[in-house]
């Protein structure tokens, strides 16, 4: 466990206090050795050394030879900057606490968290009116990652759906919501949604979920942005279920989404209703993928429903068997060769083909 901890050699107990408050903001513990001969030990395995200008002087002195990843803090207002120090024990950076907290968050946020092999895709989820399914279609995504061996995030961006942990049949589960989820930077460590939220598993994959509380209240923006790129960075694949309203928080999630699908009942109303919110979509520079669902009462097919919408059609679904009882007893779980299940794995292959978005 101590060779993944930074490494906090701050003798300004003030400055110390503060780098101890922003390693608590990154989710990580420090090791805060007393003197130069307890911070030469871990000198060469710490993943990020932090130094204040009396111990980088300390440091030179004792001649630690230089190394990657070493930071020397200075308070602010700083109206000598220590840059003799920093280039003594070659710092990467000077850091002017409070100011460049959220650098040194990303710092110690970057050192701790294990990285993954690949960057995760995103995908958001909407419906084209009110009970299209995107909700259930969401948390099918879910599973069917889980299914696959292929670690998911789940995130509930509607806060007048009910919460996704309803879906799922978790609503009694142990884990933080959204309104419990107090961000203080605009980043989170993948790991500490990993210990905080309610979480399925199967081997060694999981399905982690961040669901609304019914209390009709939005995330904010920058929360939703910060969560879904958590996922991202840890190699997962963030499904983020949206309201229609496309409210600030969704609009976040769909400007960091690599796929928009657009759950489209086989009927009249929905089909006029999701050509307006693709508009809307449109103005967002967003084009969504189509999953109709049906059967069409009006014998409308998805030629002409896609004709009519203006938007590629990725795939269509049947009526899964038993859903509704499924989820009034709280056991929803697609069978594996059914209709979700199918659209689920076909979704999540179009996903994989598809370049990502930058990363902030």
């Amino acid at each position: 466990m101590e060779q993944t901890r930074p490494l906090a050699y701050v003798e300004d107990e003030h400055l110390l206090d503060d780098v101890l408050k922003v390693a608590a903001a990154a989710g990580c513990e420090l090791e805060c050795p007393p003197d130069v001969a307890a911070a030469r030990s871990r000198w060469h395995t710490a993943p990020v050394v932090v130094l204040d200008t009396r111990a980088a002087e300390h440091c030179a002195q004792a001649g630690l030879p230089r190394r990657v990843a070493v930071y020397l803090v200075t308070a602010e207002p700083g109206t000598d900057p220590p840059w003799r120090q920093a280039v003594a024990v070659g710092a990467e950076q000077v850091l002017e606490l409070p100011t460049a907290e959220t650098h040194l968050v990303t710092a110690l946020a970057d050192a701790t968290e294990a990285p993954a092999s690949t960057t995760g895709r995103a995908m958001a989820v909407i419906g084209a009116r009110g009970g299209a399914g995107a909700s259930v279609f969401a948390a099918a995504l879910g599973l069917t990652a889980l299914r696959t061996a292929n670690n998911a995030l789940l995130i509930d961006c509607d806060p007048l759906g009910g919460g996704l942990d309803v879906v799922l049949g978790a609503e009694q589960e142990e884990g933080l919501r959204w309104p419990d989820l107090q961000l203080r930077t605009g980043r989170v460590p993948a790991t500490s949604l990993h210990d905080a939220l309610p979480t399925r598993t199967r081997g060694k994959t999981r399905l982690t979920l961040l669901s609304g509380a019914r209390k009709g209240t939005s995330p904010a923006p920058e929360a939703v942005a910060a969560v879904l790129e958590a996922g991202r960075r840890a190699g997962e694949t963030v499904i983020c279920d949206l309201p229609r309203s496309l409210d600030p928080g969704s609009r976040a999630a769909l400007a960091k989404a690599d796929v928009t699908l657009m759950i489209v009942p086989a009927e009249l109303r929905a089909c006029l209703s999701a050509r307006l919110l693709a508009d809307s979509l449109a103005d967002l520079g967003v084009t969504p993928h189509l999953v109709i669902r049906g059967p069409s009462p009006g014998r409308l097919t998805p030629a002409q429903m896609t004709k009519a919408i203006g938007h590629p059609l990725l795939t269509v679904m049947r009526p899964e068997p038993n859903l509704p009882q499924a989820l009034e007893d709280g056991n929803f779980t697609p069978r594996p060769k059914g209709p979700l299940a199918r659209a689920a794995r076909t979704a999540l292959t179009h996903l994989s083909t598809q370049p990502r978005r930058a990363t902030s």
